[in-house]
């Protein structure tokens, strides 16, 4: 027989462990990520009394795929136009926290004497919190509804996203060797380049072909083509010079704006457990104990690091962002912990040969030391408010708490045309000369040699000039024309003449910049003169400009795209899932929607509202009711609730907590003589001096008083007859029955 590979028997072995292992922990009520990393420990070299792995290479190589499923799962739980509509308050808190926390993190390191690299690496691990670990944090402690936690995870989706920029950048600077500004600048230029284009092209195409194959896809093929992506843009992402997990977290990104997200996400999300579970194990299989004492001073401060940085800098992140002193206290506490970015930039540190072996054990330890304390930290922060509220001038802690207010106010207003105009023409110019570039890239690079081996060199080179052309004049036309009528155009163009010259200003520049793309095409593929070149795609811009199947086409791709990008949204009003406009408009802002979902076994299932005194008992008022893809707005007292519902209710934190607590607490207890509830099948033949004789079914008592049921008479035949319930027994009737042991027994005997 032949023998098992190395690789099966690892995975047997890290799967096994890493099972008993996360039970326990699920048990202590501890974060899975813990328990894998602890079980990676108990399977690795390190551990002389347990068995270890055999081929450590192939089992790095499945927690490089763990990696790529992971942030492809990140990436479909994030959407850019979230992002936007967070408006700018997260976006400075994000900021302000990875900026000072890298840079406290550079700085500690710097004290240790490590090196340039160690140090940069290490600041980027120490910026990151741990969305996982929060997320369960709250939920343990029961505060997901209360606000602060809302704003926390607002926060914690940037600092993912920008994470996967800092890693790109990171690995940019591990191949230079210096991380100098002009390098840091190309490599943020060449981010920002790809991310668009990526984006754009790959939500006009993407979704297009999800929404022909609509009829063919089934979960099996949906869950292959989706991860097949996900690995064509890892593939691609590492030929430009990016991380495989750049690439999957890009095409996850791209997925999430599409109608099949939800699906996929389901679909997807054992394949990521798997070999998640499979990475983290392998970031335990690094923890060497020796390293860990030696380094005991470095890890003891970097967790004071993380707990007092967080806890600081975390605070004033959310103060500047608006937040009053209390909320920003609770969101700066609750983020003072490290987790699975800083395993992940570790990762790449290390397969890039840029930073020391110390460093991964060290940081592993402090994850876990402050994934412990996180829970405390977060209870920790309303008795540290109320100190530092005796200790500080109550004007310094009035002006605090009254951030907020002022920062709506100045959010308040809108802005004028000309922001408005200036900033559409800036991205719509943006996004049409990635393009460009991108067309003009491809057609130059791999379409050119091909023509001239056909046709010859001058007459190759001028159809590729052609078909280049046509290929970008779509975007070429949108960068000249698009905005020229919209209305803030308009208004600015009536509202003073004076402004007339400089919106005729623009559209000359954007002229110039498309006649650019014309002139660099001319100019790479001839040898005329400049004013002829220059002449040449004048000409060609005023033709496309004219060109009514031009202006056809150029609309229809942008109302695709446009299309593409709102059809989740679309779905989501469609099936009742979108929440309502008013969710950020309350007046009273201790007042916020909290989503909660009945359970299957829940007591409150079957009950009307009026029944359950919801606004009586809790002070909450109930919104609308979600279920299936069917959306009750403003449900009435007689709206009776079934299990998997989900309730939108409009309550302030602790109304909305007691809410959740009744929730998950009023159950329908569990049954645990289950094994007694077997329905069983009986014969039984009415005797001369049965109780039954002469008695119709509806009155024998069968139903009602021994809780069976009759499914039919025996007569002599290969089937039963089925009778109503007026049938009347009698003597050597033989009856079929279905019921439980306990009930047979009495009815029969």
């Amino acid at each position: 027989m032949a023998e098992i590979p190395n690789l099966v028997q690892d995975l047997a072995l890290i799967l096994v462990v890493a099972g008993i292992v996360t039970l326990l922990f699920k048990k202590l009520k501890q974060p899975l990520v813990l328990g894998y990393i602890v079980a990676g420990f108990l399977v690795s070299p390190h551990m002389p009394y347990t068995m270890s792995v055999i081929d450590k290479a192939d089992v790095q190589t499945w927690a490089d795929i763990g990696v790529i499923f992971l942030l492809f799962s990140l990436g479909l739980d994030f959407s850019f136009k979230k992002i936007l509509k967070m408006g700018i308050a997260p976006v400075i808190a994000a900021l302000t926290i990875i900026f000072c926390m890298m840079t406290l993190g550079i700085l500690t390191g710097y004290l240790f004497h490590w090196g340039k690299m160690d140090c940069i690496f290490l600041g980027g691990m120490l910026a990151m919190s741990s969305t996982t670990i929060i997320y369960k944090a709250f939920d343990d402690l029961d505060v997901r509804q209360q606000r602060f936690a809302g704003l926390v995870m607002s926060v914690l989706i940037l600092e993912d996203v920008l994470a996967i920029v800092l890693m790109v950048m990171l690995s940019a600077m591990a191949s230079g060797g210096s991380p100098d500004g002009e390098q840091m600048l190309k490599s943020l230029f060449s981010i920002v380049f790809f991310l668009i284009l990526w984006f754009v092209v790959g939500l006009f195409l993407i979704p297009l072909f999800l929404r022909k194959t609509r009829k063919l896809m089934n979960n099996e093929t949906l869950v292959v083509v989706s991860l097949g992506l996900c690995c064509l843009m890892a593939v691609v992402s590492t030929k430009v010079g990016f991380s495989s997990a750049f690439g999957a977290f890009i095409m996850g990104s791209i997925l999430a704006e599409t109608i099949e997200a939800e699906k996929i996400i389901r679909l997807v999300e054992p394949v990521k457990n798997l070999f998640g579970a499979i990475f983290f194990v392998s970031v335990g299989m690094l923890v060497d104990p020796d390293i860990l004492v030696d380094y005991a001073l470095p890890i003891i401060s970097l967790v004071l690091v993380i707990i007092i940085g967080q806890s600081v800098f975390g605070t004033s992140g959310f103060l500047l962002s608006g937040q009053p002193l209390k909320t920003a206290m609770k969101c700066g506490f609750s983020m003072s912990q490290i987790g699975e970015f800083a395993f992940i930039i570790a990762s790449l540190g290390l397969s890039l040969g840029v930073i020391g072996k110390f460093l991964y054990p060290v940081v592993v330890a402090v994850s876990v030391i402050t994934t412990f304390l996180t829970p405390y930290m977060i209870r920790f922060a309303e008795p540290c408010y109320l100190r530092l509220e005796k200790s500080l001038p109550k004007k310094w802690i009035r002006r605090l708490n009254h951030l907020e207010m002022s920062d709506k106010q100045g959010t308040a207003k809108e802005r004028g045309n000309w922001n408005k105009l200036l900033s559409a023409m800036a991205w719509n110019v943006i996004i049409c000369s990635i393009l460009s570039v991108a067309g003009i890239f491809l057609m130059l690079t791999f379409f050119l040699p091909f023509s001239r081996s056909m046709l010859g060199h001058w007459p190759g080179n001028a159809l590729c000039g052609i078909l280049t052309v046509l290929l970008i004049a779509p975007a070429l036309r949108a960068m000249v024309i698009k905005k020229n009528h919209s209305e803030e155009f308009k208004a600015l163009w009536t509202e003073n003449r004076y402004f007339r010259l400089p919106l005729l200003f623009t559209i000359v520049v954007r002229l110039i910049i498309a006649s650019m793309f014309v002139f660099y095409i001319c100019n790479y593929l001839t040898r005329f003169s400049n004013a002829l070149m220059m002449t040449i795609a004048l000409l060609v811009i005023a033709v496309m400009i004219m060109s009514r199947g031009l202006k056809k086409r150029s609309i229809s791709l942008e109302r695709t795209f446009i299309l593409n990008l709102r059809s989740r949204d679309i779905d989501a009003q469609v099936k009742g899932r979108k929440k309502p406009l008013f969710v950020g408009r309350l007046l009273d802002r201790d007042l916020h929607i909290g989503n909660l979902e009945i359970p299957e076994d829940s007591n409150w299932a079957g009950k009307s509202l009026r029944e359950l005194q919801l606004r009586k008992l809790f002070g909450v008022h109930v919104s609308s009711i979600l279920r299936g893809r069917q959306r009750i707005n403003i449900p009435n007292g007689h709206t009776i609730l079934f299990p998997g519902d989900r309730i939108e209710a409009i309550g302030d934190d602790e109304q909305l907590s007691k809410l959740d607590n009744a929730i998950k607490t009023d159950l329908v207890p569990e049954d645990t003589d289950i094994e007694k509830r077997e329905m069983k099948l009986r014969q039984m033949i009415i005797s001369g001096n049965s109780e039954f004789v002469g008695k119709t079914l509806k009155d024998s008592g069968i139903r009602d008083k021994y809780n069976c049921m009759v499914v039919g008479v025996e007569n002599g035949q290969e089937r039963l007859t089925a009778i109503n319930p007026n049938w009347i027994l009698e003597k050597g009737n033989v009856l079929w029955i279905v019921g439980e042991e306990e009930n047979l027994k009495a009815l029969i005997g």
